[in-house]
């Protein structure tokens, strides 16, 4: 629902309590004469309590509806003078004319469903329930606040993880076109059939990752395609190793789209080295609600000291903003020939 209709929806049930708050009030002179075991509703009984109740309700609707605006505004010094002078006016205008001629009957004063009271005692008590109505007001308008927060909260994440998935694409992208760069001259035929591949893939990009969720099988082949690509690179110099669980059941797990490619490009961009022997194993594992993805990769001098890079640093900001504090983000570093990333994340069937 949007904060219009949340608008909406809080102010019909601000007014259904006012509503049903002087229905009962109205009631209670019918309530009065069963309570006193009448045999008749003596209706003469019943409109001396609404005369008296009448001032009350005409000052809580210039309240309700004039006045508390002028709260809302924070232009306290006016709505308070215009507050006293409604109900010093109201009462003050009843004492004038002797209204209380209308319970000159003391038996009839006595079955009245309010007592009559003196002026200085309704002046507090219309003050007293203009205050009430105050806080209500405020209440619905902190609920109304709140809303407004917590849409602009919204917001502001999803600003913050489109700029992130803006900074990983183009990250991905450039990766990827060198590498098909570097085939062009000694295989072009391959080079075609990669850029096909780096076609379905940048589909998945633009079109799946605008989505809020996507279906692990599409990031499984995201993640193939991408690995693909990189053997030819890397030709038979780099062990790499892709375990996942069965098409058919990545096709029911949901996740966050482009989040666990962030790892195995990191492992690439990090994990390879042209003088030494190089392995990259990735392994995806689903255990009732959970997703765990381990990378683990080989380890140069050169990159030893920087392998967070901009990719790492992204899926944690990312990760922060999705999840908050429902995710593991390990790495492993103490061995200097080895690196490792465990992500564990919470996915929907």
């Amino acid at each position: 629902m949007n904060i219009k209709g949340a608008i909406r929806n809080l102010w019909i049930g601000e007014n259904m309590l006012y509503a049903c708050v002087w229905a009962a009030i109205f009631l209670i002179p019918f309530m009065n004469a069963h309570l006193m075991s009448e045999e008749a509703i003596d209706f003469g009984k019943v409109i001396i309590s609404w005369v008296k109740i009448l001032p009350y309700f005409f000052i809580f609707l210039v309240h309700n509806y004039l006045l508390t605006p002028l709260l809302m505004r924070n232009r306290y010094g006016w709505y308070i003078v215009l507050l006293i002078t409604l109900v010093a006016s109201v009462f003050g205008t009843i004492e004038v004319l002797d209204f209380r001629y209308w319970q000159s009957n003391v038996d009839l004063r006595d079955k009245a469903s309010l007592t009559e009271l003196a002026w200085y005692w309704n002046v507090l008590f219309g003050i007293l329930m203009a205050g009430a109505n105050s806080m209500i007001k405020l209440y619905y308008r902190s609920i109304i606040t709140e809303q407004h927060m917590a849409q602009l909260q919204r917001q502001n994440i999803e600003i913050q993880m489109q700029y992130l998935k803006y900074q990983i694409n183009p990250h991905f992208l450039m990766n990827t076109l060198n590498n098909i760069h570097a085939m062009i001259d000694f295989d072009s035929e391959m080079a075609r059939k990669s850029v096909m591949d780096l076609s379905r893939m940048m589909r998945h990009v633009l079109y799946d990752s605008g989505e809020s969720y996507t279906s692990l099988d599409k990031e499984v082949e995201f993640i193939t395609n991408y690995i693909e690509l990189m053997r030819i690179r890397f030709a038979d110099d780099v062990d790499i190793e892709f375990t996942h669980p069965d098409m058919n059941t990545c096709r029911r797990v949901s996740l966050p789209p482009l989040l666990l490619i962030v790892l195995v490009e990191n492992a690439f961009k990090h994990g390879i080295s042209y003088n030494q022997e190089s392995f990259i194993h990735i392994n995806i594992y689903v255990d009732d609600d959970e997703l765990t993805c381990v990378v683990a990769n080989s380890r140069s001098m050169s990159h030893s000291t920087e392998h967070s890079g901009i990719g790492l640093n992204n899926i944690t900001k990312r990760l922060d903003l999705l999840f908050d504090s429902r995710y593991q983000l390990d790495k492993e570093d103490g061995d200097p020939q080895r690196y490792i990333v465990k992500l564990v994340i919470p996915v929907t069937h």
